[in-house]
């Protein structure tokens, strides 16, 4: 099968195509025929050695998925050969998505949404998943909440609007000017042009924040949550906002994704509801891998996506 392996850590161009053997089933595992695979940029942190969740190179990025499973693995049973499926496999371990062929646990993979393609369901389950996690897991939403999410044109910023909207929330979100239409159109109640506005000054009263910029950002996050509000970051929280978020007694949640197929269940279930809709901005052959990388670099809108 064709794979993109890297053999040294460094930029885009360390992603080559090379051919390897079938993956080999485990117990509770199944092989899955790879039809796409999202791209996310904790992949380019990986690669770049930033962030070494899977040691040194060689090894294959990726962790999105959606696919046709081809075999059972023992003790796997309720799904069958033929079925579609969608997931984000073994992370933070290595799941070897970018690849032709998948060996995958059942248990974290859910059945592909009715009327998804399968680049859009590739595009899901990361940052779906994290979305998801932060907002009602770590953050315990309720509708009525007012909640802000930074970066809300991204991968996880605009699956965070969607999934805040259809629980009943008011939403606030920032973005670049270029693109506040875009995150308007996902249902955002208000969208702020961080580059013009201070967005401390137009988020008042917040009960939950999404940060996914890090650094000192997150202190001029916590200035807008109400006394007791949540505080739910992607990144490391520096000192100074830990602090100011304990006198106001604001819950910080420093978090990171996991496999978790009943959140994959209730993601499918907002798709198939038409209450969430994933923006694939482009698609690459998997030959691309390191094209691919390149463009996630300009950070565009939503996500992009491998195809076998």
């Amino acid at each position: 099968m064709r794979t993109v392996t890297q053999r040294a850590f460094g930029g885009p161009e360390v992603l080559t195509l090379s051919e390897g053997p079938d993956p080999v089933l485990g117990p509770g595992d199944i092989l899955v025929g790879v039809k796409a695979a999202g791209i996310n940029p904790v992949d380019a942190a990986v690669r770049a050695g930033l962030y070494p969740l899977l040691g040194d190179p060689p090894f294959v990025l990726g962790w999105d998925i959606s696919g046709v499973i081809e075999a059972v693995g023992s003790g796997v049973t309720g799904v069958a050969a033929g079925d579609a499926v969608f997931g984000m496999p073994r992370f933070p371990k290595q799941a070897a998505a970018y690849a032709e062929k998948v060996a995958a646990p059942a248990s974290e993979l859910a059945p592909k949404p009715r009327g998804l393609n399968h680049i859009h369901a590739a595009a899901l389950p990361l940052a779906g998943l994290t979305a998801w996690q932060a907002l009602v897991d770590a953050g315990a939403l309720k509708a009525g909440q007012r909640v802000l999410v930074h970066g809300a044109a991204g991968g996880v910023g605009h699956l965070a609007v969607q999934i805040a909207k259809a629980r009943g929330a008011f939403v606030i979100a920032t973005a670049s000017e270029n693109k506040t239409d875009f995150v308007r159109n996902l249902g955002a109640d208000e969208v702020i042009d961080y580059r013009k506005e201070d967005f401390t000054r137009h988020a008042l009263e917040i009960d939950i924040a999404l940060e996914t910029v890090g650094g000192d950002h997150a202190s001029e996050t916590v200035k807008t949550l109400r006394w007791g509000g949540v505080l739910v970051s992607l990144l490391a929280v520096n000192d100074a906002a830990t602090t100011a978020a304990r006198e106001r007694r604001i819950r910080v949640e420093r978090m990171s994704v996991r496999p978790d197929r009943a959140a994959l269940l209730e993601l499918a279930r907002l798709v198939e509801a038409g209450k969430l809709k994933v923006h694939v901005e482009r698609t690459f052959d998997l030959a691309e891998a390191a094209a691919a990388h390149v463009f996630l670099a300009t950070r565009p809108k939503g996500k992009i996506v491998l195809t076998t």
